[in-house]
């Protein structure tokens, strides 16, 4: 098996700083990828939580002047991954969020931050860290985006380059005067390359330039060559169809394990589901509601957008309630819907409970205790809270979208697509769909067998990185071999 050598390059990386699912797939996929003969070092700014877990470092490089100020590239390693980190305090030495203020406004300087990150990455594909030249260097969504274009404009021999769209909604749009004050040629600044209705985006650099472009599932890499679901790039990416592929995510079963989980109140496995009932009882007494087996209870852990479908979710509220149904919703988000959940669980005492805000060990908690988690998006690239709830027997509730397509088994079409059914899909995206299913899954609650059937099914599921590991580790192998 050839060996190769990977840098990838991301904004976010789990366990260090993390504020969504890319953090999660930066942060176990490099480590997947070592049972496939791929070494894989990660790039990441140089945050304050980064900076203090850090360890293990070495200096590699120094400069007087990056990007406006003194910086250095460290090399160390957290929690079995190798890190290149940026450390440019004026950059990124800054509190909380690593893109927005305490208010929720963008930082005004991302657009250098992030091309600093990607210029970075360039020079460690052209062999800044001697002990480290990467064959490929892999792009995450828009903050890396520059670096397949740095790469191409520099003109000179260098790596294969990878782009993953997380997201196609967060495109890195800025002033076409960033230009010249970044590095890269004024020449670039057309339709056909950099410009982006009048401005630039770091992601359409990226997509435009990678030598290869992934997504996180098949179904959402065949949405976005839509121009629907491309968001303003469906056409560059149907002229780039041939290099675009979806390689679904995985979670990190270690992590997401019932069995060893210290973040739930009672452990338990796929043969043994008795403790699910334990875990319920503790979740409804977390989010004050009432204690019962026979409600099903509804799991949410979300960012209350317009996106993840939560609007929708509101709508449907008269329906669990009519249902006998209970919700537990944790996540934070658009003020109106932040409200309009808060409302509707001081208005339903025992019925309905909200916390606001993110906690790793309550997300834990209600994947191990809610009989079904729901995920009602308007796109999800690929969704991961969903892969959970399969590892945790809470049956998934989903839009039939993007990598939930891909990823659940809806009730109804078990005999066509030859697996066993594990949850519930439904469409149009509408509160009238989502209402229906909701019905359809309650009535299915309550017959045990059928429930157990989903349960077992969604926990006989591989969930794991394991092959999506060796999908990539195949793309870096073949994009090597057309390269060579």
């Amino acid at each position: 098996m050839m060996p190769v050598r990977v840098l990838a390059v991301a904004s976010e990386v789990y366990p260090l700083i993390k504020t969504g699912g890319l953090a999660d797939v930066a942060g176990a996929l490099p480590v997947a990828l070592k049972a496939h003969g791929v070494e894989m070092r990660t790039l990441l700014p140089g945050y304050p939580d980064v900076m203090r877990l850090l360890s293990g470092t070495e200096e590699l490089r120094r400069w007087p002047d990056y990007f406006g100020g003194p910086g250095r590239l460290l090399a160390g390693s957290h929690a079995g991954l190798d890190l290149f980190v940026l450390d440019v305090p004026h950059l990124y030495a800054r509190p909380g969020n690593p893109y927005v203020t305490t208010d929720g406004i963008d930082w005004a300087d991302n657009g250098v931050r992030f091309a600093a990150l990607s210029r970075v990455a360039a020079d460690i594909g052209h062999g800044l860290a001697p002990a480290f030249v990467p064959d490929v260097v892999h792009a995450h969504d828009w903050q890396a985006g520059l670096a397949p274009a740095y790469l191409h404009y520099d003109n000179r021999p260098r790596p294969g380059t990878v782009m993953t769209i997380h997201n196609m909604a967060y495109q890195g749009k800025f002033a076409p005067e960033l230009i010249g004050s970044i590095g890269l040629p004024w020449h670039a600044f057309n339709v056909s390359e950099l410009e982006y209705f009048g401005g630039i985006s770091f992601l359409k650099a990226g997509l435009r330039l990678a030598d290869r472009i992934t997504t996180v599932s098949p179904t959402y890499a065949k949405e976005i060559q839509s121009d629907e679901g491309g968001m303003g790039l469906g056409g560059l990416l149907r002229e780039r169809s041939s290099v675009l592929s979806g390689i679904l995510n995985g979670i990190d079963t270690e992590v997401w394990n019932p069995q060893t989980d210290p973040h739930i109140a009672y452990r338990f496995g796929a043969q043994d589901l008795t403790f699910r009932a334990a875990n319920k009882a503790v979740l409804q007494q977390q989010f004050n509601l009432d204690s019962s087996d026979e409600a099903p209870l509804l799991g949410v852990i979300s960012r209350l957008s317009w996106q993840k479908g939560l609007d929708l979710l509101m709508e449907a509220i008269p329906t669990i309630l009519r249902e006998g149904m209970q919700l537990a919703l944790l996540g934070s988000g658009d003020r109106d819907l932040q409200d309009g959940y808060q409302a509707a669980a001081r208005a339903n005492p025992g019925r309905i409970g909200v916390v606001i805000g993110y906690d790793e060990i309550l997300a834990h908690l209600i994947q191990a205790g809610s009989d079904a988690l729901i995920v009602p998006s308007r796109f999800e690239p690929c969704g991961l809270t969903q892969l959970c709830a399969l590892r945790y027997g809470a049956v998934p509730i989903v839009s039939r979208v993007g990598g939930l397509e891909d990823t659940i088994v809806d009730i109804g079409e078990a005999d066509a697509s030859g697996h066993d059914a594990t949850g519930f899909k439904f469409a149009p995206v509408t509160a009238d769909a989502l209402a229906g299913t909701l019905r359809k899954a309650n009535t299915a609650f309550h017959d045990k067998l059928t429930w157990r059937r989903l349960q077992r099914s969604g926990l006989a599921t591989d969930v794991s990185w394991r092959n999506r590991a060796g999908d990539y580790a195949a793309l870096y192998r073949g994009l090597m071999t057309a390269r060579a």
